[in-house]
């Protein structure tokens, strides 16, 4: 048993690492996953095991290493020569101190990247408004960036802190660059998409284009952020359906309500009204919206006419803008539909009935029977069927 042990030493040593190295990565995923799969009144005791579990098999993964460790000496050195006291003390000041200083500087080297990360995350990541909610988001989402920096800086230092070991021990490590190599490639080329998924979310929350609640358009699909993280970013249109993009799919965002959102309206009149009388109608609707008790609150800035945009078919088209709170765009714009219509009633002001124009309608195509409007060019009446030439 002890020859077999002696002479797979070295992959025991690789692979017992490597299951050491997993199990102190994915432990916090593998009990959160858990929990979530089980009652919360198991957590505690769920907790309590899971600890016990890490910590047995961490101490005898750590045996079998120190194991495969001495192995790996003996083999190289004999069995006769290694348990001497005076080839342990040479092994010692040759080797064992030089490994020491690489694992006591790899522990601190991740130690403080640990504790600087978040601190450069924090100020690289930009975040949206003041406040309590914007420094949890901050947080959140430093802590999101940060985490996924100190795991694959945290697996960069052990790799190569555990070559440098290997190469202390006297074990040739050019086979396992090589091999290392090889299958860096083979999962390269495999998991290409999976990389640029992981890249593209990591830069989308690093510059902040979107977050969870906001309105967004990528991949052609506009809906509301239910999530987003490092590999997909999930939607859920007006209709409830809910879609799931890679990250990887997205080439531009655009957020219809980041930091503030807009009010724009194009409102089309007759052409026989007078321009000025239904700008000062139109602006002082938006003027008493905006003081409303329940509207004002949602509005920043006071939607107002920017300037006659167009001269239509039928109508000339009024543009009006005005600024409201992310996502609330669209319940301003809805009242201020409501109150021009209402306010152009009292006025006397005319909305064009169709793309041909209300007045038009009225005017030559009414029918004298039913009173119905039909389309210019019309013989008969669409209602009653009635002649409209006469």
């Amino acid at each position: 048993m002890w020859d077999w042990f002696t002479n797979n030493g070295i992959w025991i040593l690789i692979i017992s690492a490597i299951v050491l190295i997993l199990l102190l990565f994915v432990r916090q995923r593998v009990q959160d996953s858990i929990e979530k799969a089980t009652p919360k009144k198991w957590h505690k005791t769920l907790e309590k095991c899971m600890r016990l579990t890490v910590w047995v098999t961490g101490g005898i993964l750590l045996v079998i290493i120190a194991l495969a460790l001495t192995a790996v000496i003996m083999s190289r050195e004999g069995v006769h020569a290694v348990i001497t006291p005076e080839t342990i003390q040479r092994w010692f000041l040759e080797h064992g101190i030089l490994i020491f200083v690489i694992i006591l500087v790899s522990y601190m080297a991740y130690r403080l990247l640990k504790v600087v990360l978040p601190e450069i995350i924090e100020r690289s990541v930009k975040v949206r408004g003041k406040g309590r909610r914007a420094r949890e988001e901050l947080a959140k989402r430093s802590q999101t960036v940060s985490g996924i920096l100190t795991s694959i800086a945290g697996i960069t230092i052990a790799i190569v802190a555990a070559f440098m070991i290997l190469s202390e021990t006297g074990v040739d490590i050019t086979p396992l660059l090589a091999g290392a190599g090889v299958a860096g490639i083979a999962i390269g080329f495999g998991a290409q998409s999976l990389i640029r998924d992981i890249l593209n979310g990591f830069f989308i929350l690093l510059e902040d284009q979107y977050n969870k609640g906001d309105v967004v358009r990528i991949a052609g699909i506009a809906g509301l952020v239910k999530e987003v993280n490092l590999r997909r970013t999930i939607l859920r249109d007006l209709d409830g359906i809910v879609h799931t993009i890679p990250n990887g799919e997205i080439k531009t965002a655009s957020n219809y309500t980041k930091e503030w959102s807009r009010v724009n309206l194009n409102i089309p009149v007759a052409y026989s009204e007078d321009l000025d009388n239904v700008i000062e109608v139109i602006n002082r609707v938006g003027k008493e919206l905006a003081e409303d008790e329940i509207f004002g609150p949602m509005i920043i800035g006071t939607p107002k006419v920017l300037r006659v945009d167009n001269f239509g078919d039928s109508a000339i088209e009024i543009k009006v803008l005005g600024e409201t709170k992310p996502l609330k765009q669209w319940d301003v714009m809805g009242e201020l539909r409501k109150r021009i219509k209402k306010a152009f009633d009292v006025e006397g002001i005319e909305i064009p009935w169709s793309h041909f124009g209300q007045s038009q309608v009225n005017r030559d195509r009414l029918c004298k029977a039913c009173s119905h409007p039909n389309l210019p060019g019309s013989k008969f009446c669409s209602n009653c069927g009635g002649s409209l030439s006469s």
